[in-house]
């Protein structure tokens, strides 16, 4: 396997973590967006479309994308609001992390779903956020190498 091999095994393993993340990033807009509509938070596209790019930033990123929701949620609707804002942000976390990430992982970069899950809590603990960011991607990679050598 000359260098040519490997630069194609591992671009097309990143292509694919790269599709799985759109898909499960454009799934978490389409939740906040039904959310927030049916919660009645004002500027609910604006917050879907923000979330779905912070779904790229590992970790962070979902956070992130709760602060303006929240926001306006307390001021539009008070307390009760920003509650329904905060348990709706429970939900799609936890969907996300345990039904749409690895769905989409298994599906395209070919990750089965115990790997999705329990790989970023392995590395999370040897090399903390560091292990965490890459775990997906680096996942990806090491799948594509095992079917390629599968293969031959």
């Amino acid at each position: 396997m000359d260098f040519r091999d490997h630069l194609q095994t591992t671009g097309g393993a990143l292509k694919h973590w790269l599709i799985a993340q759109a898909q499960d990033s454009l799934a978490v807009a389409a939740l906040w967006l039904l959310g927030l509509l049916i919660i009645g938070v004002p500027w609910a596209p604006l917050w879907a479309v923000l979330a779905m790019f912070l779904q790229f930033i590992p970790h962070l990123g979902p956070v992130l994308s709760l602060l303006g929701p929240a926001v306006a949620g307390a001021i539009s609707g008070g307390f009760d609001r920003m509650l329904y804002v905060l348990i709706l942000y429970a939900v799609v976390v936890v969907l996300d992390g345990l039904l749409f990430q690895p769905m989409f992982m298994k599906r395209t970069a070919r990750v089965p779903v115990w790997a999705s899950l329990l790989t970023p809590l392995v590395l999370g603990l040897f090399f903390s956020f560091w292990g965490v960011l890459l775990a997906a991607p680096l996942l990806a990679v090491v799948y594509a190498y095992r079917a390629r050598f599968k293969r031959i």
